[in-house]
């Protein structure tokens, strides 16, 4: 049966968050450590509240080099308004969303709640996985898989 590709089919579900009361520095060696370029911010009932990013760190070394700043926890430091996502989000409309944005990922929430978050590389990811398919095993050319596979998982061999 065939479906349109949603996040729930390509979102990373094990994640690096961050508390709001974290240190900013600890929370910029754990983005370090892990190798990423942001993390969610959540409360203890996982709802969202924000996004900390590279970006946002950026904001830390420019308010440590002209003033004293009042407080070094990642809540005065991260994006509160992020754009977000449902698990049922297709494929293309998050593919778009990142086209007209700067964000480099998209929390995945539930009620309110993080319950993955899908990157530009995951989007990457999937629509290799979606190409990777011989174009001779569904007697179409790549490019008309791909735009196909953009709005529906194959999950079955097309009837020739």
């Amino acid at each position: 049966m065939n479906r349109p590709l949603m996040a729930k089919d390509f979102m990373v579900t094990r994640l690096v968050t961050l508390s709001p009361n974290l240190d900013v520095y600890d929370a910029i060696n754990m983005l370090l450590s892990n190798k990423i370029s942001g993390a969610p911010v959540i409360d203890e009932d996982r709802n969202l509240l924000g996004v900390l990013s590279e970006r946002c760190c950026m904001r830390v070394l420019i308010d440590a080099a002209y003033e004293n700043m009042p407080t070094t926890e990642v809540h005065s430091f991260m994006v509160r308004d992020v754009p977000t996502i449902t698990e049922e989000t297709d494929l293309l409309s998050i593919a778009q969303m990142f086209y007209d944005s700067t964000a480099r990922r998209l929390p995945v929430v539930r009620d309110g709640k993080l319950v993955g978050q899908v990157s530009r590389r995951d989007i990457l990811a999937a629509i290799q996985k979606l190409h990777s398919i011989a174009p001779s095993d569904v007697g179409q050319s790549r490019s008309d898989l791909l735009y196909l596979s953009s709005l529906v998982e194959r999950n079955e061999a097309p009837i020739s």
